[in-house]
């Protein structure tokens, strides 16, 4: 179950951050794509009563298990410092226009 819900969560959501509400990587991500005035949806995996099942399917799923888990356009991101690479390479703003997580004017 905890597979199909991960999935169903990255094919139905443009931006998906698998996180933890007291994890400092996950804050920063979140923050990141705050600034950047792009959409997402946050899943608290701390917060879930299928949260560890969650993390072990994404662990399969992705090969990563821990958090952020960062998905974009349904696409494996990685975590934080993926995350801050793809946007200091001019990388990041691309993708989420592309899912629609972003608008053009508001990227610019």
């Amino acid at each position: 179950m905890a597979m199909e819900k991960a999935k169903e969560l990255v094919s139905s959501n443009p931006v998906v951050v698998f996180s933890k509400s007291y994890c400092p990587f996950c804050v920063d991500v979140k923050k990141l794509l705050d600034q950047l005035q792009a959409s997402y949806k946050a899943v608290e995996l701390d917060s879930q009563s299928d949260g560890s099942e969650i993390q072990s399917a994404l662990a399969s799923f992705t090969g990563q298990r821990t958090v952020p888990n960062v998905f974009i356009g349904g696409k494996h991101i990685g975590g934080c410092d993926d995350t801050h690479n793809m946007h200091s390479q001019g990388k990041l703003v691309p993708l989420l226009t592309e899912a629609g997580a972003v608008t053009a004017k508001a990227s610019a």
